[in-house]
């Protein structure tokens, strides 16, 4: 379903609504990136991951931005000697929180363990046919993550072709450009066991 199609139903359903505030008006809206909320996230990994190396810098501004190399140019010379460059991989999903495909950003090496025992086990084998939820406790050092997988299970004709009406370029992160800006062919390749 094309995003233009998707407001046009929203639009209708707020107007013949009589609450108030519509339950569509709720929510984050249509995000780009997957970010781990307190408790239950669940997700569907549609791409083989990149990886590499993400540190900070901070622009003129004063904003923070991340700067990301390949692994095989090995660990870029930190920016602020109090925080290193760190390792992370990021995949395309579908966040099962709202439909989305989204890009998922990683560098807690707790989740990427538990998905690399995952993908490395064949009993489950690469994540394209199953869901996973990373469930998150604690907060700011406290912070801790347990990964399970969920049975086995094809994504919908509909699931597939809202994913394809999304496509990114998971390169681009390397470049520090807008992953969702596509030209002809430069898409990442989605799997949909």
């Amino acid at each position: 379903m094309s995003k233009q199609t998707k407001n046009a139903k929203s639009a209708k359903k707020a107007e013949t609504s009589d609450a108030f505030i519509s339950d569509e008006s709720l929510g984050s809206g249509d995000a780009a990136y997957m970010k781990f909320e307190k408790g239950s996230n669940t997700f569907r990994i549609i791409s083989k991951p990149i990886a590499g190396w993400v540190d900070w810098i901070e622009d003129e501004d004063e904003n923070r931005k991340p700067v990301r190399t390949p692994l095989s140019e090995g660990e870029p010379e930190a920016t602020d000697e109090d925080q290193k460059p760190r390792k992370f991989i990021a995949f395309a999903v579908i966040d099962r929180a709202d439909g989305l495909v989204k890009i998922l950003e990683l560098t807690q090496q707790s989740i990427i363990k538990g998905i690399k025992t995952l993908s490395d086990n064949p009993v489950w084998g690469n994540p394209f046919s199953y869901d996973i939820n990373v469930e998150k406790t604690g907060e700011k050092l406290k912070t801790k993550y347990s990964v399970t997988p969920s049975p086995k299970k094809s994504l919908s004709k509909s699931e597939i072709a809202d994913a394809q009406e999304r496509p990114c370029n998971l390169e681009k992160l390397m470049d520090g450009e807008n992953p969702w800006e596509i030209e002809d062919g430069e898409a990442t390749e989605y799997f949909f066991k």
